[in-house]
């Protein structure tokens, strides 16, 4: 089962949408279910996807090092992919994470998935529920 927020949600669809008829890559984090302000009817602990890293920060870093040093190590769990004219499902190409969420168009809540890192079809539950709000 892999959890996820409405409102990550429906940014990733909009990301999408916008991008096509590209692709787009975009990591994904969670906070555990104790931490969210909503009805979440999970044990404290478990893991819910909640934020993401900008698919465009430090684009100008990779090109010239190769690294990506936008997105702290260890810190996503996840993968998002949108497959503007393919299956929904995860494919060869892909970057491959624990959980990958993959959407096709019409970038709708009946078009996007998740998938384990082998490509097997996982649940999705998607919640209203909201991470606490963060300073910078």
């Amino acid at each position: 089962m892999v959890y996820a927020t409405r409102g990550l949600v429906e940014a990733l669809l909009e990301f999408a949408a916008k991008a096509e008829p590209e692709k787009v890559t975009i990591s994904l984090s969670v906070t555990p279910a104790g931490e969210l302000h909503g009805d979440v009817d999970l044990p404290p602990e478990t893991p819910v996807f909640t934020h993401f890293y900008p698919p465009d920060a430090g684009q100008s870093v990779r090109a010239v090092f190769g690294v990506d040093l936008s997105i702290p190590a260890g810190q996503t769990q996840g993968r998002f992919v949108s497959h503007p004219q393919g299956a929904l499902a995860v494919s060869r190409t892909d970057d491959l994470h624990e959980a990958v969420l993959v959407a096709v168009p019409p970038w709708d809540d009946d078009s996007i998935a998740a998938f384990n890192r082998s490509g097997r079809r996982q649940s999705l539950d998607v919640f209203d529920a909201e991470p606490p709000q963060e300073l910078l």
